[in-house]
């Protein structure tokens, strides 16, 4: 039986295994600091304002390979050229005026974050927003001209600044896009070797984990690294192939590692010994060829499942990195689709999301103009930075961003306290700089569950170290700042729970259908490579799905349904990773039954949230699927007969 990915150890240890060391984290973690101490060096160089927004923007113009992180940073400096070019346009005709200016400020708000939440500026979208609001409430203490400019040009700059710089960083020390794959690929290996010889929780998981992450991000670098022309296409094409072959090797090694065990311990010792070979392989720069499966695994001996299962990894190590002929694998090329999502004008959530969002900052914006209390201007910048789509996703990152406030406000208080008055030049800054800026980078690399923490000890952290040109002793400018970052966050979490509260569990059904459509094509699929990237597919999609089923008791009660249908979803999402592996394994020794499953599934799919009429009662989802499974059974029952599973009629 799968591992539910979504399932983690609980208490302080479950909390401490989110900090372990991970591929590519140290360094991550290292290039980040990096360049927060670098962007430091500038800004105080140069006595920019806003010196701490500027660092933190560094957050956002990073990623694990040197083409993305360069692309990005360059996108981002290209759209803030265009906005604050039109929000000085536009501020010739509103600097004399506050009113008109707050409004124009309001609407630039709502028309970035609806292109925002609408197109495939979403990554970027929510930081130049709060750029360009931040710039127009400069204009309020500029009331000439040159002055006017003069703040427009240093809103640009908090972009600016930061771009330059991570261009630079990443040019001499970014790791290349092939590298990380190679890595990627390697781990993934590494991974399914480990359970292989010790399928304890632990192991299990971790290949669960690596299934629902999917390889997507793998296959996005393989095309970066196409993009840089700094590898031969064939060196690629068999990277794309070793992609999809890694996945079949981890799906089958966790068949290996359930219940049952259809592998005795040598053979299995033997095939992780294999993996670790092509694992340390990829490490070193290379890709592996010519294996040879066949060293010491017989299937003699071996149940039919564990048979099956063998041949097929013995199928994935031959053809490990070896691309197949174009004539067999053409496949129609997907759209990349236009710039607006399908539903950019038809969905009203995404217009409901920029109006909750700007509604927010403008009411910490007039809170804080009311009260003259610029110090806790930081609520404006938060409103942007922690408001998402669902009511669950923002109260999640809510939760994840006071936790981070507290402990980087902590830290700040205690460096301006402890450190700061024995630092008498830039370099004991940038040094202060660099640790915490490893350590926030260091939470902010891993899973989802703590990632956002990791951002907000750095926000809270850079506000009350990072003050003017040179370090930081003022302990109001720091109370302040964190005041308004934490009212900041309770302005959003009223906003999205009251006003259109949207619940994460609408994707919940859809879901779960598209998994069990996912499925019966696996099922039916005619070729075995097919099969597996389905199978691949169908758990990427389950491991979405058990995260939105986890994140849905984030949501306050009169947001989300019933716990009755939460506990339903929840045990049909478990019933469905229990039952992908003898899918799998019908649709191998059954062929001819598989058209029946298939279509069953989309049947199924068909009806879910949708109760049927069958014998006169209703039939609840959840009962039509718990039927399919006690009619699927476990191949292995039959097997150990030599039967081959039946389908259900």
């Amino acid at each position: 039986m799968a591992t539910p990915a979504g399932e983690h150890p609980g208490g302080l240890a479950g909390w401490l295994a989110l900090l372990k060391p991970a591929p590519g984290r140290w360094a991550f973690a290292l290039r980040l600091a990096l360049l927060c101490a670098f962007t430091t060096l500038v800004v105080e160089v140069f006595q920019t304002p806003e010196a701490a927004l500027t660092v933190y923007v560094c957050f956002f113009v990073i990623k694990p390979d040197r083409a993305t992180s360069v692309v990005l940073g360059l996108a981002m400096l290209f759209l803030i050229t265009l906005v604050i070019g039109a929000v000085m346009a536009v501020s010739m005709g509103v600097i004399d005026h506050p009113l008109l200016r707050v409004a124009t400020m309001a609407l630039l708000s709502f028309g970035l974050l609806f292109v925002a939440s609408s197109s495939k500026l979403r990554p970027v979208g929510g930081i130049l927003a709060l750029i360009v609001a931040y710039a127009l409430d400069l204009l309020s203490n500029a009331q000439i001209g040159e002055l006017a400019t003069r703040a427009l040009l240093y809103a640009w700059l908090f972009v600016g600044i930061p771009v330059g710089v991570s261009v630079v960083v990443h040019l001499l020390a970014g790791p290349a896009p092939r590298r990380l794959a190679e890595r990627a690929l390697a781990h993934r290996l590494a991974a399914a070797a480990s359970v292989l010889r010790a399928p304890d929780v632990g192991a299990r998981r971790a290949v669960a984990e690596l299934l629902s992450e999917g390889t997507g991000e793998i296959l996005t670098w393989l095309k970066m690294a196409a993009v840089e022309k700094t590898s031969e296409a064939e060196d690629l094409a068999a990277l794309r192939q070793a992609t999809a072959s890694v996945t079949q090797i981890l799906l089958l090694a966790e068949l290996v590692s359930g219940d049952g065990a259809p592998w005795p311990p040598a053979l299995r010792d033997r095939v992780a010994r294999t993996l670790d070979e092509m694992a340390s392989i990829l490490r070193a720069g290379g890709y592996p060829v010519d294996i040879d499966p066949e060293a010491g695994a017989s299937k003699a001996g071996l149940p039919p499942d564990g048979a099956a299962i063998l041949e097929d990894m013995q199928e994935a190590l031959l053809h490990f990195a070896e691309p197949p002929a174009p004539a067999t694998t053409s496949q129609p090329e997907k759209s990349a689709g236009g710039f607006f999502l399908p539903d950019a004008f038809t969905n009203p959530e995404h217009v409901q999301y920029a109006l909750k969002t700007t509604a927010a900052a403008m009411f910490c914006y007039f809170v804080y103009s009311m009260l003259d209390w610029p110090g806790i201007h930081t609520s404006l910048i938060t409103c942007y930075i922690v408001s998402l789509g669902t009511a669950a996703e923002t109260v999640e990152k809510l939760t994840l961003r006071i936790a981070g406030c507290l402990v980087g406000a902590a830290a700040g208080l205690a460096a301006i306290v402890f450190v700061m008055p024995y630092l008498s030049s830039i370099g004991g800054l940038l040094a202060i700089v660099f640790l915490a800026a490893f350590a926030s980078a260091w939470v902010a690399a891993g899973s989802p569950r703590i990632s956002y923490a990791g951002f907000q000890i750095a926000f809270a952290f850079f506000l009350c170290v990072i003050q003017g040109t040179g370090p930081g002793f003022d302990m109001t400018i720091a109370r302040d700042r964190v005041i308004g970052i934490l009212f900041g966050n309770l302005v959003v979490y009223l906003m999205f729970t009251t006003i259109w509260p949207v619940s994460v569990t609408r994707r919940i059904d859809p879901a779960i259908a598209s998994v069990l459509r996912r499925l019966g094509a696996m099922v039916a699929a005619a070729s075995r490579p097919r099969r597996y990237a389905l199978a691949g597919e169908a758990r990427a999609a389950l491991g979405t799905l058990e995260q939105d089923v986890g994140l849905a008791h984030y949501e306050p009660r009169s947001v989300r349904p019933a716990q009755a249908w939460l506990d339903a979803r929840r045990r049909v999402t478990r019933e469905i990773a229990a039952l992908q592996g003898p899918l799998l394994l019908g649709a191998r020794f059954d062929p001819a039954g598989s058209g029946a499953i298939a279509a069953r599934l989309d049947r199924l799919a068909e009806g879910v949230g949708n109760p049927t009429e069958a014998s006169g009662e209703r039939e609840s989802f959840e009962a039509q699927f718990e039927n399919l499974a006690r009619s699927l059974g476990h191949p292995s029952d039959a097997t150990q007969q030599g039967e081959a599973p039946h389908a259900p009629a």
